[in-house]
């Protein structure tokens, strides 16, 4: 049987000689089976990776759940860059329905997001999922357990100087209003608004100030501090 594709005149006057044992692809964990991947199709899971972009200014969190080799549902999670929020929008409406090897080699807008979007593809395709041994995986919508109350991001901010010690600037709780320093000025705590509650609550018809004051919560040894700052201006 002549080669469907050009050889080189080396291997053409090469006698066939036959291969021995056939082996198929080592099985991966995909959603509670084990599976031999041989096309995109044979690929689900649900998992998530971290990009950047070139000049490292800003980063990307993905999140996709991948049924049947198709995206089913991605999150798209950006800091540090303004425009980057920009094309997370761009990229979320992208990324569903395409298969994961369409998504990799569809341009996501972002650098940060591009990058993403090959860590997992390496994750998902080699079973490094962190659904590979969860039975029929998770729902779509699953992603959306990633996000805090209110839907919003986990994102903490903290800016320090040598000069001037660190400041919180938000935490997983909220925004940061105050530090609370013990008497060597060392942070003890601090109090914060919940910014996702307070939207919440604002949306429900509770008056801004009111929700303000209601989602308004310490952490630490806040009550016991000596002095209080404001992180952002003192």
């Amino acid at each position: 049987m002549s080669c469907p594709y050009q050889c080189s005149h080396e291997v053409e006057q090469m006698c066939r000689v036959a291969k021995g044992v056939k082996h198929g692809p080592a099985p991966i964990p995909e959603e509670g089976k084990w599976v031999k991947s041989k096309q995109i199709s044979d690929i689900s899971g649900l998992t998530h990776g971290v990009g950047w972009c070139a000049p490292q200014q800003g980063a990307c969190k993905l999140t996709l759940n991948v049924k049947d080799g198709v995206i089913q549902e991605a999150l798209v999670e950006t800091l540090g860059c303004s425009g980057m929020t920009h094309s997370a929008a761009m990229a979320s409406e992208i990324l569903p329905g395409k298969t994961i090897l369409e998504a990799l080699n569809s341009d996501l807008v972002c650098d940060a997001i591009n990058v993403a979007m090959r860590e997992l593809f390496k994750q998902i395709v080699y079973g490094r999922t962190q659904t590979a041994f969860s039975e029929g995986g998770l729902p779509i919508g699953a992603g959306l357990e990633d996000l805090g109350k209110g839907l919003r991001s986990q994102v903490g901010t903290m800016f320090s100087t040598l000069e001037k010690g660190p400041r919180y600037l938000e935490m997983a709780e909220g925004y940061v209003l105050e530090l609370g320093l013990d008497e060597n000025s060392e942070i003890i705590g601090y109090k914060f608004v919940h910014l996702g509650k307070m939207m919440e609550a604002i949306r429900k018809g509770v008056e801004p100030a009111e929700a303000f004051k209601a989602n308004v919560k310490s952490y630490g040894r806040f009550d016991e501090a000596v002095k209080k700052i404001d992180p952002r201006k003192e």
